[in-house]
């Protein structure tokens, strides 16, 4: 049995809502952990939590980078953790064959930010009847996702959220636009804010992407203040040993004061 995703509102200035978890799905036990510690915090805290685990990692620098301990491990741990904790989970998916496949296991299905434009892959996402969080490709401005977005709809599902997650600067940075928060909400979406994944620092001389972690809280304070209707934030106990993306997460003990802090900024502001 899949989970309730908390009823997100775009209109609602008052709260916002974490997506959070590994970049990969490395172990059980590491993923039951995290999910557990940031699950027990957002309970205290009262803010909506989705758990988030890619079961493959498709887009690697190198050829021996890690992609996944497999498929139906990785998914299968996802569904445990959305059973066995009540939470709503998701996880991305790469081409149309995968979305009917990782519908059975997950709430939400996420299209990464390389593949926002692939027609299929939309089309077959639409079509499981989940909510399709679509991030915003790098190369693509905020108006363009009005075109991504449509897809989903015109196929039959309005469930669709938007996901920001910087715009390419030169050839190995990031920079977040934060008008295009606003401007993505206007379609009558809820946008999210990627806070890691807009610190990336991809295409490194070592075939390692790298990234400006100390730069997650700042980054989420701005989105904050803008009016994101979430937060995704990927989280590890040791974010040095981590498989996937160590080099721009956040070191999951740093999580409960980042956001007792962006509750005190939200609560502050007269939207």
């Amino acid at each position: 049995m899949l989970n309730q995703v908390p009823r997100i509102k775009h209109s609602d200035r008052n709260h916002f809502f974490l997506i959070a978890g590994p970049c990969a799905i490395e172990s059980r036990e590491m993923a039951f952990e995290i999910a557990e510690k940031v699950s027990g915090i957002c309970d205290r805290l009262e803010i909506p939590y989705i758990f988030k685990g890619s079961y493959r990692k498709a887009n690697r620098s190198r050829l021996d980078s890690f992609t996944g301990i497999g498929d139906e491990k990785a998914l299968n741990i996802l569904k445990e953790i959305g059973e066995k904790l009540h939470l709503p989970v998701t996880t991305d998916i790469h081409t149309e064959e995968e979305a009917a496949m990782a519908a059975q296991y997950v709430d939400i299905l996420q299209i990464p930010a390389f593949l926002c434009r692939q027609t299929n892959l939309l089309v077959a996402a639409a079509k499981t009847g989940k909510i399709v969080n679509i991030k915003k490709g790098q190369f693509v401005s905020a108006d363009a996702m009005k075109f991504a977005m449509d897809k989903v709809v015109q196929s039959g599902n309005d469930k669709v959220w938007l996901t920001e997650r910087g715009t390419t600067f030169g050839y190995q940075d990031l920079v977040v636009d934060f008008r295009g928060i606003p401007q993505m909400q206007s379609f009558g979406a809820p946008v999210v804010l990627d806070c890691t994944h807009s610190l990336q620092q991809p295409n490194q001389a070592s075939g390692v992407t790298g990234g400006k972690p100390a730069l997650i809280e700042t980054i989420a304070k701005a989105g904050i203040a803008v009016g994101a209707d979430g937060l995704f934030i990927e989280t590890h106990p040791q974010p040095s040993e981590a498989q996937s993306d160590g080099a721009n997460m956040l070191p999951l003990g740093h999580l409960e004061e980042m956001l007792e802090c962006l509750l005190k900024i939200r609560q502050s502001l007269n939207f």
